[in-house]
């Protein structure tokens, strides 16, 4: 009985391979947004983007800081196209998979893993972020004393960014699925390349065959 279950059980999840595409599908569509953000807001500020990739002191302390400011924004830009169309989607993983672990090297490790502070309760929570989430119950006593409390937070709860890896590390891992498994079936112009170069293959085969075979 049991083993019977876990045949239909497996055959049922088994079915659903018929609809795999949908997987790369939902991983390309939900990281093309940010990637375009994140690029296209670069270069809007460019200068300050420069500053920032180049600034040992206030910013990331890179070399060649227009080069890498400029690599790093149209790797985002471009990718998010790439990513929407399902184009070189395996190839554009990897510079932004590169992206992202700069990202987080530079950016975000110092900070932790949590992108948002949370307090004692988080097993993720340190130091910096209990002493956030101790400033921020803080300011919202400030807040309800002298403020309009339940105006500030009717559209969301008061929070402080941490900034830790956590975002990244998390785009970081569906680049990878995506680097493995690549942009999916059908709804990919990945998929159609290579469908059309299957056909043509098997033309030549077929050519091939009759050729020899006329000359035999």
């Amino acid at each position: 009985m049991v083993i019977s279950l876990m045949t239909q059980a497996r055959s049922l999840l088994d079915a659903t391979r018929r609809v795999d595409f949908i997987a790369p599908l939902l991983l390309r569509l939900y990281l093309a947004p940010i990637f375009w953000m994140a690029g296209t807001q670069k270069f809007a500020h460019f200068d300050s983007t420069i500053a920032w990739f180049g600034n040992p002191d206030s910013g990331l302390g890179l070399p060649f800081p227009t080069v890498m400011a400029f690599l790093a924004a149209s790797t985002e830009t471009v990718g998010a196209v790439l990513l929407v169309v399902g184009l070189g989607v395996r190839l554009i993983s990897v510079p932004l998979i590169v992206t992202m672990l700069v990202a987080m090297v530079t950016v975000h490790w110092q900070h932790g893993w949590l992108a948002i502070a949370e307090g004692s309760g988080s097993l993720f929570a340190n130091e910096r972020t209990i002493g956030a989430v101790e400033r921020l119950d803080r300011a919202k006593d400030i807040l309800r004393e002298h403020g309009n409390y339940e105006w500030l937070t009717e559209n969301g709860s008061l929070v402080i960014l941490n900034n830790g890896i956590e975002f990244a590390a998390t785009y970081l891992i569906m680049l990878v699925a995506l680097l493995f498994i690549g942009a999916g079936r059908y709804l990919s112009v990945d998929d159609w390349i290579g469908r059309w170069l299957e056909r043509r293959s098997a033309r030549s085969r077929k050519t091939e065959a009759r050729f020899a075979t006329a000359h035999a």
